[in-house]
């Protein structure tokens, strides 16, 4: 273990203790304007320093077990913070459209903003970038079915209204999703390994012929990596519910759009994820952050829809899913964005404008609906 990842551990389970044995006399102590903002800054400095921390841990695995294994322990790691986060909320006040607004925000942020700056990025220098057809067409073909019936089907369904669902409506697509992405996820990591690399570049490993980039790595080194990233994702789990209370107070406090709080939870849990993304682009390895923004996409619909759910029946909460039109409207001009981008086989900078041009028209719907 480094000195900076001790240091990092010690900051974040030093937070952690701090407010679970005196959380309440912080936020009475804190009271509202620069104090509450001191308290917000120094839990999302907790968090995002340990979501960093899962970055790396989860980098040094996807050097030792290859792609697309690495890159789906990161997304997963990623995915697994932003369903505690959305999670705390929901148990510590009624926020019904706050899932939505996460998963539509996770939508436009990595598969607009972040590819978009991706591409455009690496277009300039590269002229033109590759990635593997197969892959990008498999994330399209999870997440094109699993947006539609979680975000825009239970507009038109007449059970209930108010983009709700039923509860038996609920539970079976909870289910179908699960089934869904799991057969994705299995088929990633077997049988179809061979679609998430490039196979010009000899990163398709199989058994026959072993990786020769790195060494085998030891089941010690292996497990010592996973524990550390278990210790890293735990600080953020447990500080989410605190981050929680004070964005929704701030929120409030300034009568800023609903909304904002599903895209603030949603670039505080994705900016590692995102900074990998670039430092991939910028090596010319835009396989990588193909598999890291389309898998982000498909583990965020297919891991939060079932997460919420199960929370609301839990609960007793009603939850909102279905978006409004202007949101429809931009999600399916993304979904059909993408699609055109990822079916060219080729990628440039032209591209990665496109994307752009959506996610600054999210933006400003945010702030002028």
């Amino acid at each position: 273990m480094t000195r900076v990842t001790a240091l990092r551990l010690a900051f974040g389970w030093g937070t952690v203790a701090l407010f679970l044995l005196a959380g309440p006399a912080i936020f009475a102590a804190a009271g509202p304007g620069l104090g509450s903002l001191a308290v917000f800054l120094w839990l999302l400095g907790a968090i995002m320093w340990s979501a960093f921390g899962v970055v790396h841990e989860a980098d040094e695995l996807a050097e030792m077990l290859g792609e697309p294994l690495g890159t789906l322990i990161l997304t997963l790691s990623i995915v697994l913070i932003e369903v505690a986060l959305i999670s705390a909320v929901m148990l510590g006040a009624a926020e019904p459209t706050l899932g939505r607004d996460t998963m539509f925000a996770v939508l436009m942020i990595v598969l607009n903003g972040v590819v978009g700056l991706a591409l455009l990025l690496g277009g300039w220098p590269y002229r033109v970038q590759s990635y593997n057809f197969q892959g990008a067409t498999s994330f399209l073909a999870v997440i094109l079915p699993l947006t539609v019936i979680a975000l825009i089907l239970p507009n038109f369904t007449r059970s209930t209204a108010g983009g709700t669902l039923s509860h038996g409506q609920e539970i079976a697509f909870s289910l179908f999703t699960l089934a869904l992405y799991g057969t994705f996820l299995a088929l990633q990591t077997g049988s179809h390994r061979d679609f998430f690399v490039l196979p010009d570049e000899g990163e398709v490993e199989t058994a026959a012929t072993p990786p020769a980039t790195h060494a085998r790595p030891t089941k010690a080194s292996v497990l010592s990596h996973t524990a550390l990233l278990l210790v890293s994702v735990l600080p953020v789990v447990l500080l989410a519910k605190q981050l929680a209370k004070v964005l929704d107070g701030g929120i409030k406090a300034l009568h800023a759009p609903p909304a904002l709080g599903g895209v603030l939870i949603a670039m505080i849990v994705f900016t590692p994820e995102a900074i990998a993304a670039m430092r991939a682009i910028s090596l010319n390895k835009l396989q990588r952050t193909v598999n890291l923004c389309l898998g982000a996409a498909a583990s965020t619909i297919g891991l939060t829809v079932p997460a919420i759910i199960a929370i609301s029946l839990v609960t007793g909460q009603n939850i909102v899913l279905g978006l409004d039109p202007a949101e429809m409207v931009l999600l399916v001009l993304t979904l059909v964005l993408n699609l055109l981008t990822f079916t060219s086989k080729r990628t440039t900078a032209l591209h990665g404008a496109m994307h752009l041009v959506v996610f600054c028209v999210y933006v400003t719907l945010i702030f002028n609906p």
